[in-house]
């Protein structure tokens, strides 16, 4: 094996392949060929770095420079500046964006200062499909620990006492969780990895899989050992190509290492795992509902006891856990329960892996303690808001969390606190917006998506969302009343009461949030007809300011339905009963004698 004195680290995750960072792969082999440095330099496509707002990121070692928005094109100068002559390429070096410095070391830069990585810790630092780079890092020492010096009890006892907790949104303690599956008495038991990650904007544990699948791997193997499993499957939507075939590949080295299979380690311990893959329901996310999928039944949830701990895949116990709450367990063991509990708060241990999206200056995937309040994500991880704008909310828990507002930003992010402001941790998906954002339409929109996604198995969730959503589309066409705003405070409390699964009972977090936060939009709309950030198009009215227009007829010519009337150099006139709201007039105006209310 060649002893490489430089490693040039490619970011392969989904969004930075999207940007050609393939192509940026083998534009580096060329031009280190062509160099005659093939024995000293070694290009690597690794996981995601986590900034994407920056990919594609080129990471080169051993002196940690990090490279940003890098192209195919740049490759010949990273060769030629860097490798040879040992000057980093300062165009392509990030700029703090306060102190207009370029920082070449990740460690420097704000956006990975707070963070602390467990479940991403092999992400964007080895080669995922690579068993040797993972091994290289620890990988498969926690097996080999479990299965030559702890009892399952003992495994147990220390997943327990470290306080994890379920990662997937419901935030139940894993060791419980692992020691009720273990205490069910069965011929057959199974451990699944829920990958069905269905939230809009989400996209956590698509990235553990794309950089870091082995950590996974040994994670359910770990889990069949503790509660008497012998077979593992990962549920995984069929939307996640590249998660799958890291996959696949990391299951098939594993195997050919000893790994998976049987006698394990030599140690008589038999554990295999297959690939389920999902249609992309998002009610799949829900451990009944994807458990019925992966018998080849209809997506839906079912009343629960029994519990998937008790009867769950093919009516046996059923260990489910989703991807980031399997990759931490390789740590716990391998660091042991009372490091990991330090981190982290007094009910919420550990870290918490987002997805950060929305009007923020740095989009991508974070991990930071238990703890970390929402000010330090959204300001100094996330840089602010985008363009200098105000912030408005944030939206954390995917479609069924709440947004809040600024009062909330001190609030330390755990499950409890979420909980207790009116939203909840979820998944890890956290959208923010400005103040351009219409907190109604943002209601609307997520109902939508949980429209589109209920199952209809169960009437509160099939019926009572649809009424939420014709109620609020009233509303935002400027047909709402007062008490329309009753209304839905009602009816979304009905159905969190009354749905069936976790899908329905939250569903109306958004709208429930939105009224107790932002009620003043909601009356703006119902009362004055009126959006205060201008995004309800059909309450929006275009009017000329008759003391600024002069008549230029611009906005007569552009005007695509002949709404605007008037003469030559006579100020013009605009019939709102044709107007479509288009805003072209708007935009060719050169006098700005067109206002927007």
């Amino acid at each position: 094996m060649t002893d490489y004195k430089i490693h040039l680290l490619i970011c392969g995750g989904t969004g930075c392949k999207s940007s050609e960072s393939d192509e940026i792969k083998k534009s580096l082999k060329y031009w280190i060929d062509e160099a005659n440095l093939k024995e000293e330099a070694q290009v690597v496509l690794t996981g995601c770095f986590g900034f994407c707002e920056k990919g594609p990121i080129v990471k080169v070692l051993p002196d940690n420079t990090f490279y940003v928005e890098v192209k195919p094109s740049d490759a010949e100068e990273i060769v030629k500046e860097h490798l040879l002559k040992g000057r980093p390429v300062q165009r392509l070096l990030y700029k703090d964006p306060h102190t207009n410095q370029q920082i070449s070391d990740s460690k420097g830069m704000d956006f990975y200062k707070k963070q602390m990585r467990i479940a991403l810790r092999n992400c964007g630092f080895i080669n995922p499909e690579s068993i040797h780079e993972y091994i290289s890092r620890d990988g498969y020492m926690a097996l080999g620990k479990c299965l030559t010096e702890l009892t399952p009890e003992e495994t147990i006892k220390e997943v327990k006492d470290s306080g994890l907790r379920g990662r997937g949104g419901g935030g139940f303690p894993t060791g419980l969780k692992w020691e009720i599956t273990r205490n069910s008495e069965a011929d057959q038991k199974y451990v699944v990895c829920n990958a069905d990650e269905g939230d809009p904007g989400a996209f956590m544990d698509r990235s553990i899989l794309e950089g870091d699948p082995h950590s996974v791997i040994e994670a359910m193997a770990i889990c069949g050992y503790c509660i008497g499993a012998d077979k593992g499957l990962v549920y995984i939507r069929a939307e996640y190509p590249l998660a799958i075939e890291r996959l696949t590949t990391a299951l098939r080295h594993a195997r050919e290492y000893g790994l998976l299979g049987n006698d394990i380690l030599g140690t008589g311990f038999n554990f295999e795992i297959d690939i389920r893959l999902g249609a992309g329901a998002f009610v799949c996310g829900e451990e009944t509902a994807l458990i019925h999928s992966m018998e080849g039944l209809r997506g839906e949830p079912t009343f629960k006891p029994p519990f998937p701990s008790v009867a769950g895949y093919l009516g046996k116990p059923t260990n489910v856990n989703n991807v980031e709450t399997f990759a931490n367990i390789p740590v716990i063991i391998n660091k042991g329960a009372a490091w990991f509990s330090e981190i982290g708060t007094e009910k919420s241990k550990g870290t918490k892996v987002f997805a950060l999206a929305g009007k923020i200056n740095n989009v991508g995937l974070i991990e930071v303690p238990m703890g970390t309040t929402l000010r330090e994500v959204i300001y100094d991880i996330g840089g602010g808001i985008k363009d200098g704008k105000e912030f408005k909310s944030v939206q954390t828990g995917g479609p069924s969390g709440g947004c809040l507002t600024k009062d909330f930003l001190d609030t330390p992010i755990d499950y409890d606190n979420l909980l207790a402001a009116g939203s909840m941790m979820g998944s890890g998906g956290m959208i923010v917006m400005d103040e351009d954002d219409c907190m109604v339409s943002i209601a609307k929109f997520y109902l939508e998506f949980t429209l589109e996604e209920s199952c209809g198995k169960c009437s509160p969730c099939r019926i009572g969302n649809k009424r939420l959503h014709e109620i609020l589309e009233k509303i935002t066409k400027g047909y709402g009343e007062e008490k329309d705003i009753e209304r839905l405070k009602l009816l979304s409390n009905v159905i969190k009461d009354t749905s069936l699964c976790g899908l329905g009972q939250s569903s109306p977090n958004p709208v429930l949030s939105t009224i107790a936060n932002f009620e003043d939009e909601y009356l703006a709309h119902v009362q004055e007809q009126r959006c205060p950030s201008g995004q309800c198009k059909a309450l929006l009215k275009y009017e000329i300011i008759e003391d600024l227009c002069t008549g230029c007829t611009l906005c007569f010519r552009n005007c695509p339905v002949g709404a605007i009337t008037g003469e030559r150099r006579q100020p013009h006139y605009i019939d709102q009963s044709l107007c479509i709201k288009c805003g072209a007039c708007y935009e060719k105006c050169k006098f700005n004698a067109i206002k927007l209310s």
